[in-house]
């Protein structure tokens, strides 16, 4: 038997469909504005990041912060997502939580493989509960009864700080 972990979002191939813990998002209504995605970035610092100390350019939860946007943006495998990240503008990158360069103040997009790397690295189990948590309570009704806004039951709290802080 055995110990190796096995994630639930990993996937077998770059180019295979993405991950069914994030193909939920897509699977709403359609293409949603970045300010969910910016919404969904609270819920997704609860995932773990399993990567060393050593060797880290990128926040843990901006990098899935942005394959979220981009699933919600339309994308509908790994490599779309990838690509989607490699090819934001710099004012997308921002949000999410990718920091500037302290030089030249531009955002350097990661690239296409760094986010498939990241999703198969991701644990699976937490992924799915972040997006579940988050599906949950976007689609919950307001008081009132009616739906509440997608980007209003989540955007009072403030965001974490990306990334993890250093010494």
């Amino acid at each position: 038997m055995s110990t190796e972990r096995v994630h639930a979002c990993a996937p077998i191939f770059p180019h295979a469909l993405m991950p069914s813990c994030l193909r939920r998002l897509g699977g709403a209504s359609g293409p949603a504005p970045l300010e969910a995605a910016v919404d969904l970035r609270s819920y997704l610092a609860t995932v773990p990041d399993p990567r060393a100390r050593r060797g880290i350019r990128y926040p843990w939860t901006a990098l899935l912060t942005a394959a979220a946007a981009a699933v919600l943006a339309g994308a509908v495998s790994l490599t779309a997502i990838g690509e989607w990240v490699a090819d934001a503008a710099q004012r997308v990158l921002a949000r999410p939580g990718f920091r500037p360069d302290p030089l030249t103040g531009l955002v350097r997009p990661p690239h296409a493989t760094t986010v498939r790397l990241v999703l198969a690295a991701a644990d699976g189990d937490a992924l799915d509960r972040a997006i579940g948590r988050f599906l949950r309570e976007r689609q919950a009704p307001a008081p009132d009864g009616r739906p509440s806004p997608p980007t209003a039951r989540h955007s009072a709290a403030p965001a974490p700080p990306a990334g993890r802080p250093r010494p």
